[in-house]
């Protein structure tokens, strides 16, 4: 049953809701941009990339990640990244993407606002035009700085309305409550991007309340923490505030020693609307086939959960309704 299950995962239509752009960066490609680029790496050829992609936690990762950030320069790099992930998009048969950026990891070290996000858009359209890929940006706040860098970044986005949807939060959670950022999302939201967060993937219950409370939003990137508030999990189920987990990152981020013990089949017997994400696939050991592959795997997942899972992903995203509707005719 699971080679009918994981052939079914691999022809059917797919929309993949929390992936970090940067985070598609494999190990060639850091070597690769930075002999174009001239950029000093602390890894003397592709191999010592490679190691250095075998972290053990999170600070250990966010190192790795924001090295790969330094040698992404000019427009074309941030084009040449995009398109290599709408090119895996294809392959993976993921039809509809909403992606995340984090402008602040760039114009903080001398990148215009505009070169990364022109480069990130125009590889999107192309996409598009070449083979019908929809999709969202969504431009994240970096929670480890202050409220006033976010401010920044927001004020360079108003200009790219027409290509940035929404906005979101990410970086490291613990200690870094989404309370720091109220005021930033309110002038958001008045400007007109729609809100999401990172919330409960490491931090506690409380920050899930907080971004839906305080930031308004419309989904919580994570939430796997939910269980433990028991209150949190009937709100999350009335009001079908969708959770984007993202199961190899869990693992691979020491969140849960083994995809076996992982909560998502739980979650999804609980009724909440949850779907599975590849967040940094280049960093975390797969795309999303790979981790809906393995997940099924581990935690048994009948051909039933795979299908709501991938429904759910649909159902969450911001396409329009009949966008939303053809897809999910085409699953069932």
């Amino acid at each position: 049953m699971s080679d009918q299950i994981i052939e079914f995962i691999k022809k059917t239509p797919k929309a993949e809701l929390h992936l970090h752009i940067e985070g598609t960066l494999e190990p060639e490609d850091m070597f690769e941009f930075s002999k174009r680029n001239n950029i000093s790496i602390p890894y003397k050829n592709f191999e010592e990339v490679k190691a250095a992609y075998n972290f053990k936690n999170l600070d250990s990762f966010l190192n790795i990640y924001y090295q790969g950030c330094k040698v992404l320069i000019n427009e074309n790099d941030f084009f040449d990244l995009t398109w290599a992930y709408a090119l895996k998009c294809k392959e993976d048969n993921i039809v509809h993407t909403e992606i995340f950026f984090d402008p602040q990891a760039h114009v903080d070290r001398g990148i215009s606002f505009d070169t990364v996000i022109n480069g990130i858009s125009k590889a999107l359209d192309k996409a598009n035009l070449e083979f019908g890929l929809t999709s969202k940006i969504i431009m994240c706040f970096l929670r480890h700085l202050e409220e006033k860098s976010g401010f920044n970044v927001l004020n360079q986005a108003l200009k790219h309305k027409d290509k940035i949807f929404g906005v979101g939060l990410d970086s490291s959670e613990l200690g870094n409550s989404p309370k720091k950022f109220e005021k930033l999302f309110q002038k958001a939201r008045e400007e007109g991007f729609v809100p999401v967060a990172h919330a409960g993937e490491e931090g506690p219950p409380e920050y899930i309340w907080d971004s839906i409370n305080l930031l308004k939003v419309k989904r919580i990137d994570h939430g796997i923490q939910c269980l433990k508030d028991h209150k949190l999990v009937e709100e999350l189920k009335k009001k079908q505030i969708p959770l984007t987990v993202c199961p190899l990152s869990n693992v691979k981020l020491c969140v849960f020693d083994k995809l076996e013990n992982h909560n998502l089949k739980k979650m999804l017997n609980l009724g909440l609307r949850v779907m599975v994400n590849s967040d940094d696939p280049a960093y975390f050991g797969g795309y999303l086939n790979e981790n809906l592959i393995k997940s099924q795997l581990a935690l048994d997942l009948k051909f039933e959960d795979v299908k709501k899972l991938i429904v759910n992903s649909f159902k969450s995203s911001f396409l329009d309704s009949k966008s939303k509707n053809k897809w999910i005719e085409k699953i069932n």
